[in-house]
């Protein structure tokens, strides 16, 4: 049975250095969407995206290894795209009215029709609150800026600037601000979490 590992396939986008900022084109590529909005550390709609994104993950990884392609694969990390209406307040403390966007990539070879299966299969067995939102959408961000921010949420604020004073020297910002996280923060010490900080630029 063939095993791929997309995150080492994809390094250049997966894991960039936390020492300086690179430029990076992001292609095309599938995603499993959920959208929402709101303080995601205080109202459970972002949590319910995460577990009904992980749950229908597995459940097409767990399909195509068993079914006529056999192929066995890692399941790639949950990224959420980030914004505000008004950008002025999105760094600041209030996270009311932050728009998300969670999302987990998926291999090519993952069809629509398998998720159409997956998310049946998920319906049936478990029926999460957020299943009902969740969608396969390709999503191309381009060309783009980023850096790994090592330690905890909370101290990403000079990590952002970093981006930013990178792309305002060169361009200018465009599209919404990218978080890749790789660490599972369940397990993790805060200071050692990964998460790969990316802005899209003209």
């Amino acid at each position: 049975m063939d095993k791929i590992d997309l995150k080492k396939d994809l390094k250049h986008l997966y894991q960039p250095s936390a020492k300086e900022v690179v430029e990076v084109d992001v292609p095309a590529m599938n995603y499993l969407m959920v959208d929402g909005e709101g303080d995601p550390n205080t109202l459970p709609a972002y949590a319910d995206a995460v577990e009904v994104l992980f749950m229908v993950s597995y459940a097409a990884k767990f399909m195509v290894k068993k079914g006529e392609t056999a192929i066995d694969y890692g399941l790639m990390p949950l990224e959420s795209l980030w914004s505000a209406d008004d950008m002025s307040k999105f760094f600041t403390d209030d996270k009311s009215n932050w728009k998300w966007t969670a999302m987990m990539m998926q291999p090519s070879f993952v069809t629509s029709e398998i998720i159409e299966r997956a998310i049946s299969d998920v319906k049936k067995k478990k029926n999460p609150s957020a299943i009902s939102k969740v969608r396969l959408e390709s999503f191309a961000e381009g060309r783009c800026a980023q850096i790994m921010h090592i330690g905890p949420f909370s101290e990403e604020g000079p990590t952002i600037a970093t981006v930013h004073r990178f792309i305002d020297a060169r361009n200018w910002r465009t599209g919404r601000h990218h978080e890749i996280y790789l660490s599972d923060i369940r397990k993790a010490e805060p200071a050692k979490w990964k998460t790969v900080i990316r802005q899209p630029m003209q």
